[in-house]
This record gives structure tokens, C-alpha cells and sequence, in this order.
């Protein structure tokens, strides 16, 4: 087994022989994820490889042995198993869901697909919503299956036209993660820790078969591990997610995204499996797109609890800037409306000030996540607005102002100073006792990544065609989403994509 170095001369025979002279300025990064087949020392072979345990990578492996896989393994750098999907809130968009049907609410994978095409700003893929919306419910009896537990009522939350979300008991993503790790262990999947993705490696024709992985991985410890080769005989799936934790990498996208703005994503989200996509050859797609989650806290890592808290009751809450006391922004319009408002939060010398939202305690504690929210600090709760304005040092009277005004839009029903949607604040008066939390955009999704199509395929750069043996699906493909992806429909887009490369596998 070589140094990757040695892989060059066999990547400029594959160009030459592919009639490449013109694209070898764009395949030159490609050169060490190339390897002649015959020069390889393959210490594995297995019928499947999928890389990330992540929502896409768990559903390609249990879709994949229950169409017949014999031997399908699943590679993670990490010591545990989930990836970003454990830190997901666990919201789940399904049109036409068993509870839509039980609760009589009317809804179709098109009616879906178009609230996504607005959110995407006229340059999502349409395509490839759909083919997820037509899905979903499948991906919804897969998590039920292996154990998943949802909360037995609906969520309309930002930008969806009706019902649709589904919330796990647990409020993360881990209450499917951990169901799904199970049931792959259950069917026989191997799964496989501390195991980092190297680089693909192809035949002299152009065709991946196989990876290499370095084994004995530790992460942020400069142990990058021992190199192995593994063949696949079906395919090489790539499910590593984003790359919202590579600051350079993000920034070098958007320059507003600098390490001011912190992330709901693990320290893991790093994107070094997309680089490895675009050096074989794969089409970048929207990479400048990245999304951040305008229900984020401050005052906590990650995720958090605050998000959850947030994203229940904003739309029963004001949203305040602390130097005017005054709402700035629709408290349930899309996420990058609402981000791009708080980010514009500042003090005079144009350092962030994040706003509070302001729920009455009596709706607040609707949510389960309330209790954690208050017990931890990062929520708080005052008896009076005089107590809530001396904390934050809002002015008094314009914050009076702004409540009494507010309210008025509760009992009308019309938000005249942002359009707010009323329907779900409808009865829920801003009133005392108050639970205040702070909120400040996080890197949350990048939409940006690998171009597919709706097979799961990679796509090549040198013909727009698959690359052989290739397929990604999750967060690490881009173009799906467009501009803004439509909150709750990233476990749809990636246990779908996950499926349907384990379908297109099965078929190879």
C-alpha cells in the first residue's frame, strides 16, 4: 500500500485516457484519489461502504440490508456514532403523514415541495424536493420500525404552509439516531469507530471502487491513524455531512460568516469528505449558500436547549433589540430573513447585541424544554417587565409600548409592523410573569456541496454524467435547497437520499 504521492502517474493515465488534456487543470487536485487497481493492497472488501453514521448513513445501510446487501459496513471518524444528526432538534417534515390524516389536516408532497421552492428563492432543485416530499413517509415507518418516539400532535413551523412537523420525544435528533444504530447493529451491519475517510480510489477506468480509511482515528488529537484499503464491489456512498465547523472553509464562501458566528454543529463538521468529492472530480453546487438557525442561544454550545424552546414559541413571542425595546423582525419568517435581522443587532461600536424574545410564562411552559431552558441558565423568568427591563437594560417605556401594541395584533389577528402570521398567537397575550431568552444566529446547514441527481449519483465535472461507483446524499451534496433550506426537512432529505443510494446500489 503506497503513499497517496504514488497515485499521480496512474490519475494522468486515466485523464489521457478519458481525453482530458482540456480538464486537467480542474482534475489536477484529483491526482492522490486515484489508484490503479492492480497496484493496490486491499486489506477489506465489502458488498457496501457507506462513510458518516449520520441520518443518510444509517438509512442507506438498513435500506440496503433489507434489499439483500449481504455485507454492508459503515465507516465514522469520530468515537461515537451519529455525526451531526445526534445535535439535530429531531423535527421531522412529512407530507401527507398518518397524523395529517388523523387530524384532518389536507397536504401533499407537491404542496410541500413548493414551500421549499420559496424558501430556496428560485434556485432549488425541484427535482430533488419532490423526489424527497414522495418519500418521506417512507423514511418516517423506517424511524418507527426501529424504535423512533414522536410526540403524538403536529408542529407548523417557519415558512410551512400547513402542519407537517413531526418532534421526537427526546427533542433531538439522537431519538432517531440512536433507534437507527440499533437496528443496523440488529440486521448486521458493521459499524465502525475512530475510522477516518482518506480518499477514493478508482480503476483505470475511472470507476470508485473502493477507499481508503485511516483506522485507529482520533480526532483533535493529531492521530490520524493507520491507512487501509477497502474495496467495494456495489458502490461508495458519501454521507459526512457539512462543514460548518471549517471556518476558513465556510468563510472563504461568505465573508460575513466569520468565527463570530458559532455553530450548532459538532466540532466534527469539518468537510474534509467534500474536498475529497471536488479533487475526484464532483460538481460544486451553492457553496456560498450556508444557513444559520435564528433560534440559537449565546448563552449555550451547540444546539442546545434554547433552539427547541425557540422555535416552539416563537410564534406566540416578540422578538426585541435591547437598545429600543422595539420588535425588529417576524418572528416566524424564514430563517435567513430572520438571521440576517439579528445579525444587524449591534451596540455602537458594531459588536453584537443580541436581541431577547419575550414569551408569557404561561404559553412557555407549554414546552418541555422550558424546564431545561430556566434550570441552566440560558432562559430566564421575571414577574414583571419592569425586572425583565432593568435586566437586559432595555428602555422601560418604549418595551411597555411595544407589548401593549403586540397585543393589540393578538386580539385583531394582523401584525401590522411585520406580517406576522396570527393564527397560532391567537388568545396568547404577552403578559407577566415573562420567560426571556437571548438569540443569536448559529452556522446550522450548508446547502452548498456535491451536485447529484435524484439517484443519488455524484456527478462529474469532466461529462455531467455519474461517476461510477460513486454516490453521496446529506448534507455533504448541495443545490437541493437553494438560497434557504425550509427548516425541518433535513432528516427527509437525508434518510431519503440515504435510501435511495442503497435502492440505486442494489440495482448497480
Amino acid at each position: 500500500m503506497g503513499k497517496t504521492n504514488e497515485y499521480q502517474p496512474d490519475r494522468r493515465k486515466f485523464l489521457a485516457g478519458m481525453g482530458m488534456v482540456g480538464a486537467a487543470t480542474i482534475a489536477a487536485p484529483a491526482l492522490k484519489a486515484v489508484a490503479a487497481e492492480s497496484s493496490t493492497v486491499w486489506a477489506e472488501e465489502h458488498e457496501i461502504v457507506i462513510i458518516g453514521s449520520g441520518f443518510a448513513g444509517l438509512a442507506a445501510a438498513i435500506e440496503a440490508r433489507n434489499l439483500g446487501a449481504k455485507d454492508v459496513v459503515v465507516y465514522d471518524k469520530m468515537p461515537y456514532f451519529g455525526g451531526n444528526s445526534t445535535y439535530n432538534g429531531g423535527l421531522f417534515a412529512v407530507p401527507a403523514s398518518p397524523l395529517q390524516k388523523k387530524e384532518g389536516v389536507q397536504d401533499s408532497p407537491e404542496t410541500m415541495t413548493a414551500d421549499q421552492l420559496k424558501a430556496g428563492r428560485g434556485v432549488a432543485d425541484k427535482d430533488l424536493l419532490l423526489h424527497v416530499a414522495k418519500h418521506a413517509e417512507e423514511a418516517l415507518r423506517m424511524t418507527l420500525d426501529a424504535g423512533s418516539e414522536y410526540f403524538p400532535y403536529l408542529q407548523q413551523l417557519g415558512g410551512h404552509s400547513v402542519p407537517r412537523t413531526y418532534q421526537t420525544t427526546s427533542a433531538s435528533g439522537a431519538g432517531i439516531v440512536q433507534p437507527l444504530v440499533q437496528q443496523c447493529k440488529k440486521l448486521g451491519v458493521q459499524m465502525v469507530t475512530r475510522a477516518k475517510f482518506d480518499h477514493l480510489i478508482h480503476d483505470e477506468e475511472g470507476r470508485v471502487i473502493g477507499v481508503q480509511i485511516l483506522k485507529g482515528h482520533y480526532f483533535g488529537r493529531d492521530t490520524e491513524g493507520s491507512p487501509v484499503n477497502i474495496k467495494a464491489k456495489r458502490g461508495v456512498l458519501i454521507a459526512t455531512g457539512g462543514f460548518a465547523r471549517n471556518v476558513g472553509l465556510r468563510q472563504a464562501q461568505d465573508p460575513t460568516l466569520t468565527a463570530e458566528v458559532p455553530s450548532t454543529n459538532p466540532p466534527s463538521a469539518t468537510g474534509e469528505a467534500l474536498l475529497e468529492l471536488f479533487k475526484a472530480g464532483a460538481i460544486p453546487v451553492h457553496m456560498a449558500y450556508i444557513q444559520t438557525g435564528p433560534w440559537a442561544s449565546p448563552d449555550e454550545d451547540g444546539f442546545g436547549y434554547v433552539s427547541n424552546y425557540s422555535i416552539y414559541n416563537f410564534a406566540h413571542s416578540i422578538s426585541v433589540f435591547t437598545r429600543t425595546g422595539k420588535r425588529f423582525m417576524n418572528e416566524i419568517a424564514d430563517r435567513k430573513t430572520r438571521s440576517d435581522a439579528q445579525l444587524a443587532c449591534r451596540d455602537d461600536a458594531g459588536n453584537p447585541l443580541p436581541p431577547i424574545t419575550i414569551t408569557s410564562y404561561k404559553h412557555a411552559k407549554e414546552h418541555p424544554t422550558m424546564k431545561k431552558v430556566l434550570k441552566y441558565g440560558v432562559g430566564w423568568k421575571f414577574d414583571t417587565v419592569e425586572e425583565l427591563a432593568a435586566h437586559f437594560k432595555v428602555p422601560i417605556e418604549p418595551l411597555k409600548a411595544q407589548i401593549e401594541e403586540y397585543n393589540g395584533y393578538v386580539k385583531s389577528g394582523v401584525d401590522e409592523q411585520f406580517g406576522k402570521p396570527m393564527e397560532k398567537a391567537k388568545g396568547k397575550y404577552i403578559e407577566a410573569p415573562f420567560v426571556v431568552i437571548r438569540n443569536w444566529p448559529k452556522v446550522h446547514y450548508c446547502q452548498g456541496g456535491a451536485k447529484v441527481d435524484v439517484l443519488a449519483r455524484v456527478i462529474g465535472s469532466d461529462n455531467w454524467k455519474p461517476i461510477p461507483g460513486l454516490y453521496a446524499a446529506g448534507e455533504v451534496t448541495g443545490g437541493m435547497h437553494g438560497v434557504s433550506r425550509l427548516g425541518r426537512c433535513s432528516i427527509p432529505d437525508c434518510m431519503v437520499m440515504g435510501m435511495t443510494a442503497a435502492r440505486s446500489m442494489m440495482k448497480a
